[in-house]
């Protein structure tokens, strides 16, 4: 055990305290969102400042998909930290998830309680409130549970004891807006320059895929066009109509496309379908004929899907459920 971890396991109740919840097959990107940065600020404060412990249903060494492990301790129902995680494992159904004693527990105790990603999905599957944030992944599935129809697409969403938040790489701007409210906040824009996260995003920002006004790649009039595409995954634009709304010419568009992205707009636009298309399939019990035409695919999906993913969704489908 190193020292940084002998130092979370204070109970100097003048430090600010993190409980992480883990599943098997956590997400790994978002342990180290949260731990990473908390370890970032104590150096940079030269004091710790944060401390942070592991919890899992039984306790003991935990395994995430990307082949780390975590030794952790089984939870409390009497917890005492100022904030929780509760970590996604890429399936928003696993049993492990279900945590909702945990997180009464902890809100009981006036605990702020953060969903990630499939455990913020989850949660708004048990608790019915379609107003709060996940992965726009995970959305698929509450569209088909829940009738959530495009939900909510920003970053995290705060209400009360409760954040819910994407996940993924979105953890380290709630990690960071977090410590905000307890370090000066030269200390978190000094651990962001560390990171590399050129900027802190507010958890109201528009996820990547799933919002509007999103600039991919810096060119305004690409990003247009991509966002048009985006928003148009049911009913395809044609092309031309693409070109006529950006206000450039067929060639011009042809060319940024290339340089950029280095495929044809019809390519990537068939790319973004087929793509939303394999979501759904994984992710849903929705019939294939039916994914199809909501992303798009009247007809030729099976040749399309064939081509871009090297099998077909039928034998995509079964691989994920064996």
């Amino acid at each position: 055990m190193c020292d940084d971890d002998r130092m979370t396991t204070s109970r100097d109740m003048s430090l600010i305290r993190f409980d992480l919840l883990l599943t098997d097959g956590f997400v790994l990107t978002e342990y180290a969102g949260v731990v990473d940065q908390l370890r970032l600020a104590n150096r940079v404060l030269l004091r710790p400042a944060f401390a942070w412990r592991s919890l899992s249903k039984a306790g003991g060494p935990v395994a995430c998909r990307s082949d780390a492990v975590v030794e952790t301790v089984p939870f409390e129902m009497r917890p005492e930290a100022d904030y929780v995680f509760v970590l996604g494992n890429s399936d928003p159904m696993h049993a492990g998830l279900s945590m909702g004693r945990v997180i009464d527990a902890y809100v009981a105790r006036q605990t702020k309680v953060i969903l990630l990603a499939e455990a913020a999905a989850r949660f708004i599957e048990e608790r019915g409130d379609t107003g709060l944030s996940t992965h726009w992944e995970n959305r698929a599935l509450l569209q088909e549970q829940m009738d959530l129809q495009d939900g909510n697409q920003t970053l995290a969403t705060e209400r009360g004891q409760i954040i819910t938040s994407a996940g993924m790489g979105s953890t380290v701007d709630v990690v960071l807006t977090l410590m905000a409210r307890h370090i000066p906040a030269a200390t978190v824009s000094t651990v962001a320059d560390i990171l590399l996260h050129d900027r802190i995003r507010d958890l109201g920002t528009l996820q990547p895929f799933g919002g509007k006004s999103i600039a991919l790649t810096g060119d305004p009039e690409l990003d247009l066009s991509i966002e048009l595409m985006q928003a148009n995954i049911e009913e395809p634009l044609p092309i031309a109509e693409i070109v006529r709304l950006v206000g450039v010419s067929s060639r011009s568009l042809e060319r940024r496309f290339r340089k950029v992205l280095n495929a044809r707009p019809a390519e990537y636009y068939r790319a973004l379908r087929l793509n939303r298309a394999n979501n759904l399939l994984l992710n849903t019990s929705l019939p294939i004929n039916g994914i199809a035409l909501a992303c798009g695919f009247p007809s030729g999906f099976t040749p399309h899907y064939r081509a871009h993913f090297g099998l077909t969704p039928q034998a995509a489908r079964r691989r994920r459920q064996s």
